[in-house]
């Protein structure tokens, strides 16, 4: 005990006497290293993905003046989710600004304030209700820089929760990543984990094309580790990178939103057998990062994609396409496999809803069909 308490006074002499300025801890390092005291570098923090989205939105709104939220509910309600929880408080009517309930109207604004120089976050309350204003998105946002010969740039967000929920049925179930994917012009981004979330909703609102930033609502409450880099206020995710979320050998597994944390509980049980699962999150669709889905399967030789949208012209046969199309076909050893939603409307009751939306047995069985075991 006497030991220890001198070695404690010892600390706080040398943390008293320690200089000042760059160097200030330098004195008080060497003496714990000497005493075996090893330093752990800035523990990474839990945030969830509603956080990490309020977060973006308000360094956003902070660092650039032309940035501003319009939608249904997201100021004095703090939204419908809480993702713009306390900035109508902290920016007021002119940057926050609540709506009526008309997509084609507000999305319309939107878009006329993105091409008068602005930068508009426009909240969809579920991209189901997106539909109503598909022509302010598709023939105004996405058409206009080409139409206009690259005059008139659109630098605007369409952002909300996309795909399956909980219990809502066919009408507020739908994935509209092959929608949207499929129209040139614009960008689509599908986080997945906080950082994603944050970084690519800023990457987003920088970049000086229209972006669809297509969220789920089953994600929004569940914590992510979010590093000491993606703390920061300039930390963007840049768009157009997948990300390799799980290195592997045997087989490639592709994913966006949610179905990537079914893809890595799919790779746990696997990996328990023996098969080793690389998983690559897409992060985007459009423009889609082919290369690095190409170099994964190279090493693999094998490849199956999982998305929770239906599976006619999916984001999956899109991936297939490409990689069948391009060079890292000749690694194949077996025919890719996809996982998708089922092709049926959304059904209501529960038990039928999880048959409808791709589960990490699916993931598992689509695996083994992939490698033949």
């Amino acid at each position: 005990m006497a030991s220890a308490a001198a070695a404690l006074r010892h600390l706080a002499l040398g943390a008293r006497l320690a200089p000042h300025g760059r160097n200030a801890g330098a004195p008080l390092q060497r003496l714990q290293q000497r005493r075996g005291l090893r330093l752990s570098a800035p523990a990474a923090i839990q945030v969830t993905v509603r956080d990490a989205l309020n977060q973006a939105l308000d360094e956003e709104l902070e660092r650039d003046e032309r940035v501003f939220l319009l939608g249904e509910e997201v100021a004095q309600y703090d939204g419908a989710y809480k993702i713009s929880r306390g900035l109508w408080k902290k920016y007021g009517d002119k940057r926050v600004i609540d709506t009526p309930i008309s997509e084609m109207g507000f999305a319309g604004i939107a878009v006329g304030a993105a091409m008068a120089g602005l930068r508009p976050v426009c909240e969809f309350m579920t991209f189901n209700f997106s539909m109503q204003a598909i022509d302010q998105v598709i023939n105004s946002a996405a058409k206009t820089c080409y139409m206009s010969a690259g005059s008139i740039a659109v630098p605007i967000v369409f952002r909300g929760p996309n795909g399956a929920s909980a219990g809502v049925a066919a009408q507020h179930s739908q994935c509209f990543a092959a929608w949207y994917g499929h129209c040139p012009g614009l960008k689509v981004v599908s986080p997945w984990s906080s950082e994603d979330a944050k970084g690519l909703l800023k990457a987003a609102i920088r970049d000086d094309n229209p972006v669809v930033m297509l969220e789920s609502e089953l994600l929004y409450g569940v914590p992510f580790e979010m590093s000491e880099q993606a703390q920061s206020k300039e930390f963007v995710v840049p768009i157009g990178k997948a990300k390799i979320e799980k290195q592997g050998t045997h087989v490639t597994l592709v994913a966006h939103s949610r179905p990537v944390g079914h893809c890595l509980e799919a790779a746990a049980v696997l990996s328990k057998e023996g098969v080793e699962c690389e998983v690559i999150n897409l992060r985007t669709i459009r423009p889609m990062d082919i290369e690095t889905v190409e170099a994964s399967v190279v090493k693999t030789n094998h490849l199956v994609t999982v998305e929770g949208g239906w599976p006619q012209f999916g984001v999956g046969a899109e991936i297939c396409a490409r990689i069948m199309e391009g060079p890292a076909f000749n690694y194949l050893d077996a025919p890719a496999v996809r996982v998708t939603g089922a092709d049926v409307p959304m059904p209501y009751a529960k038990i039928l809803e999880d048959n409808s939306i791709p589960q990490v047995k699916d993931i598992v069985f689509a695996v083994k069909k992939a490698l033949n075991i």
